[in-house]
């Protein structure tokens, strides 16, 4: 089972950073939340830093620990560590990852489409934000 460090990234506003997954990786097209495989040696927090870096070119302060969701999909089975994450210069974020990035309120997430694994994360964010 791989670990995956996920980071739930609030602006000002009380939205949430989504992006939208590249061409040519697993599940395509849909959004996530950013973060990724924990690599090994390093802790979850040490891996949301790393992929907040990789991904949004940005440093991050992992927060609050809000929940986990585990999923097994057709490339493997995945268990999402799931953090608040704080970023001070949201105004330099880069895609360099995500083919888009986005903020959007809990209730606006409905509107895209997310992997299975997300709807719980999701359904948390609705209640709790």
């Amino acid at each position: 089972m791989k670990i995956v460090g996920t980071a739930i990234i609030v602006n000002d506003e009380g939205k949430i950073l989504i992006g939208q997954r590249p061409e040519g990786k697993a599940l395509a097209g849909l959004w996530e939340f950013p973060g990724g495989k924990q690599e090994e040696g390093e802790t979850v927090e040490q891996c949301i830093i790393r992929e907040i870096k990789e991904e949004l070119d940005v440093c991050c302060e992992v927060g609050q620990y809000l929940m986990s969701v585990t999923k097994k999909y057709e490339h493997g089975e995945f268990k999402l560590l799931v953090y608040k994450a704080k970023i001070k210069d949201l105004e330099n974020l880069k895609a360099n990852v995500h083919q888009k990035l986005l903020w959007v309120t809990p209730q606006e997430m409905d509107n895209y489409e997310f992997p299975p694994a997300d709807a719980e994360i999701i359904a948390y964010l609705k209640e709790k934000f």
